[in-house]
């Protein structure tokens, strides 16, 4: 993980001067409305079908950005000061934004770090990009569809918590979406079986997809990106070719946020395909979309995972994207 810089929170004040109420000034049907900050996209789109029209809800990750490197803006800090509920992923994910919640949150703002709260550390994983010797675990517990599902009743418990006058709204919300989530599950595993025992292994650019194979019977034999979030040197693409050539899984994959010719070069010289469009916090399609989603994410990416890897998709033609319309 990248180091946090200290100047966040030391303009912190002369921000809030300027952008109080930098959320939209609320109509008096809308005074008591949450106000609930999130990070990346698939975090803020779970928050969206739990919280719907009853939370004030403003994700701070642009769509595209490297999350892992992301600074939080000036504009960012009004936000925070002014959020009831701030949503990480946690697991050291966004230190530089915990740093600004820590000094500019409010007097009893709420901070939940889904993932801290959904395994232990017992269970953490490291891999290449995340070495144990840095005390970084990967953090994308959220293509873990059951790991996703547990962040869901984690939020819908806080929103009950600090809003309990919607209690039953929150708790239908997510008694629906939880059951789009167990069907999405069950329909991975599904297309996942239907890959040739041979060619469940992945090979990506950046380890997004350890606690996926963990779920899903798959393994994880590499990744392009080193810990520094460099390109591979010469050496290790070398070494990446010779291990392609000798588990001859037929594609590798790379993704939408992390644009790599090496890859391309990887690929051509160990004689498999190249599979560029993978995303693991970026969501599909056009803003308002049905499939720009949590849930078109997963459909997405494993539906390309699978075709690519001598598979068969179908089972998950069926689900639904859309969120919920709440």
């Amino acid at each position: 993980m990248r180091k946090p810089h200290g100047r966040f929170w030391l303009r912190g004040c002369l921000v809030l001067l300027i952008l109080s109420g930098f959320f939209s000034a609320p109509s008096p049907a809308a005074v008591k409305k949450l106000k609930v900050v999130t990070t990346v996209a698939p975090i803020t789109n779970l928050v969206k079908n739990v919280g719907g029209s009853r939370i004030n809800l403003r994700g701070i990750i642009p769509e595209g950005t490297d999350s892992h490197t992301f600074e939080p803006r000036p504009s960012d800090i009004a936000l925070i000061a002014e959020a009831d509920l701030v949503i990480l992923n946690g697991l050291h994910l966004e230190t530089p934004t915990e740093k600004l919640v820590e000094a500019n949150g409010k007097p009893g703002v709420v901070m939940l770090k889904l993932g801290d709260n959904t395994i232990t550390e017992q269970e953490w994983i490291f891999d290449f990009s995340f070495p144990k010797e840095q005390g970084d675990p990967n953090p994308h517990l959220w293509l873990n569809v059951p790991y996703t599902m547990k962040y869901v009743e984690l939020i819908r418990d806080q929103l009950i918590a600090l809003d309990p006058e919607n209690k039953e709204f929150y708790a239908k919300n997510a008694e629906t979406y939880l059951a789009k989530l167990q069907q999405l599950d069950k329909q991975i595993e599904a297309a996942i079986q239907s890959i040739p025992p041979q060619h469940r292994k992945l090979l990506t650019y950046h380890d997004s997809w350890a606690y996926f194979a963990r779920r899903y019977g798959m393994t994880v034999i590499g990744a392009i990106q080193p810990a520094s979030f460099s390109e591979p040197s010469p050496q290790e693409v070398a070494k990446l070719i010779d291990q392609l050539k000798g588990e001859k899984v037929p594609a590798i994959f790379g993704s939408e946020v992390f644009p790599s010719k090496v890859l391309d070069q990887i690929a051509r010289e160990a004689g498999v395909k190249y599979v560029d469009t993978l995303r693991d916090d970026d969501l599909p399609g056009p803003v308002g979309s049905p499939e720009h989603t949590y849930v078109g994410m997963m459909l997405e990416d494993v539906k390309t995972m699978v075709a690519a890897l001598g598979g068969n998709p179908e089972s998950l033609n069926g689900i639904d994207p859309a969120d919920l319309h709440t």
